[in-house]
């Protein structure tokens, strides 16, 4: 039913492979089903409950799968930002309201399940955080033991909270999330370990589902999808799904998949503003958007594929943009995201001030994680609580 293909010279490989990289070029691998096999049909699809399960015959898994009750997550019309920029069609897609409060939950679903049906019993990632949290999850959930690899001194506390409190084998180095994925991978090809970066290609099946959730929640095929990009594994994954929607007849259109990246870490987005072939790696990047805080992104050919390919675009946002958007989805919208989330926002708001966005477009903005994710951000963002003598005379008067 599915094999896995590199995505530059058309080498397959089985589908029981433990392989990251093509063997025979180097480049990333997808994972490519027989989709005339595929029987179940549109009406039988929309009777099922949504989440990441409801599309398991687009998916590779083939046991009983490890979950949480991850996807369905909720669609939000940001009618007052949109309002204001003059997008009557704009939603927020909130992906922190996953089980561990990031869409990486979609990924790890697949990729500890796939641990699972491989045989495999111990689980590895490098993370700038969610990935992390999400790992020791869905590890946990499994009983596999799990090891994370973490760039010392550049994760939010919420996500190593998280890592740590679920059991996993937390180890910092001392040296970007580029140096800590180069240090996972070996290690993971040399000792038999399933690596579950988004390198992994059955992970990225898991997180096509955001975009086969979006076009069942708001009822057509939205004109642009927007997402943060850190490793590019989402926007690459959304783009995949969609294909094969469109190709076994499910839809007729695709969306311009768009990717917002933070000015200090913005291979993608120059890549595409520069019309080059690849990305040319930052060494090193900097941002207070942990999560997308990424120089070397792995997915990177795949996602210029999805924006070329879909006559999307790429743009950059400042640190002070995202903080922005932050406060405002906060305070207009009342949803709460960590700061990587915000950029997909606070794109969109760069693109329609430059005049670059048609007003009648229905645009889905990803929002990756949980406000809670990174606190430490949100309290400096915010000022402190008020401390009042215990009367209702000292109440009213800073009322």
């Amino acid at each position: 039913m599915y094999r896995l293909v590199c995505v530059h010279c058309g080498a397959e490989y089985p589908p029981d492979a433990i392989v990251y990289n093509c063997e025979k070029c180097g480049h990333l691998l997808a994972v490519k089903y027989d989709l005339d096999k595929i029987t179940i049909t549109r009406k039988e699809l929309n009777q099922r409950p949504i989440s990441v399960w409801r599309y398991k015959e687009f998916l590779p898994v083939r046991i009983e799968p490890v979950t949480l009750q991850e996807g369905g997550t909720p669609l939000y019309h940001l009618k007052k930002i949109g309002e204001e920029l003059g997008l009557p069609n704009l939603y927020a897609k909130h992906e922190g309201m996953n089980p561990s409060g990031s869409f990486k939950d979609r990924g790890m679903t697949l990729g500890v399940s796939m641990a699972k049906q491989l045989g495999k019993n111990i689980v590895a990632c490098a993370s700038t955080g969610n990935t992390s949290a999400s790992m020791a999850v869905y590890a946990a959930k499994a009983g596999m033991p799990s090891v994370v690899l973490l760039p010392a001194g550049h994760v939010a506390l919420g996500k190593v909270a998280q890592a740590l409190m679920h059991g996993a084998k937390v180890i910092s180095i001392r040296g970007n999330f580029d140096r800590a994925l180069e240090m996972v991978h070996e290690l993971c090809v040399s000792h038999g370990i399933y690596l579950l970066n988004s390198i992994n290609p059955y992970r990225l099946e898991g997180q096509k589902t955001i975009g086969f959730e979006a076009v069942d929640q708001l009822g057509c095929v939205p004109d642009r999808i927007v997402l943060p990009v850190g490793n590019a594994g989402n926007i690459s994954a959304v783009y995949k799904g969609l294909c094969e929607w469109r190709d076994v007849g499910f839809i007729d259109t695709l969306p311009m998949m768009t990717a917002i990246q933070a000015e200090g870490a913005m291979p993608v987005v120059n890549a595409i503003k520069g019309n080059l072939p690849e990305v040319v790696v930052e060494q090193n990047p900097e941002t207070v958007a942990s999560a997308i805080r990424i120089g070397a992104p792995v997915n990177a050919e795949k996602a210029l594929r999805a924006i070329h390919e879909t006559k999307g675009t790429a743009e950059s946002v400042t640190d002070a943009e995202i903080l922005a958007m932050q406060r405002d989805l906060a305070r207009y919208e009342g949803i709460g995201v960590e700061p990587a989330s915000a950029a997909s926002v606070a794109g969109i708001r760069k693109l329609a001030e430059q005049g670059m966005l048609d007003p009648r477009e229905k645009i889905v903005c990803v929002v990756t994680g949980h406000l809670l994710k990174d606190p430490e951000t949100v309290i400096k963002q915010c000022a402190p609580p008020i401390e009042i003598d215990p009367t209702i005379e000292a109440l009213l008067s800073v009322l």
